[in-house]
């Protein structure tokens, strides 16, 4: 009859065991959200530097544009 129900100690095992359970699943997800962290700063440092290099080429072709504009004399006056 005693091995009908559960001791004290067999139900703290298995609370244990569920819990260890319910730790290594949120260290898995845990993992996974550094995972996804890590890679959304990677795309943004992308993004970051991509743009650095579209503002740099910007640039050029406005001081491009300032030198063909001044040889046309297509300049007003006042903005030289």
């Amino acid at each position: 009859m005693a091995d009908e129900h559960p001791t004290i100690g067999d139900l703290t095992y298995e609370l244990l065991m569920r819990m260890r359970a319910e730790q290594q699943e949120m260290r898995l997800d845990i993992l996974d959200l550094k995972l996804r962290a890590s890679a959304t700063e990677e795309h943004l440092a992308d993004l970051v530097i991509s743009n650095s290099g579209i503002n740099h080429r910007l640039d050029r072709i406005e001081e491009r544009l300032g030198r063909v504009e001044r040889r046309l004399e297509l300049r007003d006056g006042a903005e030289v």
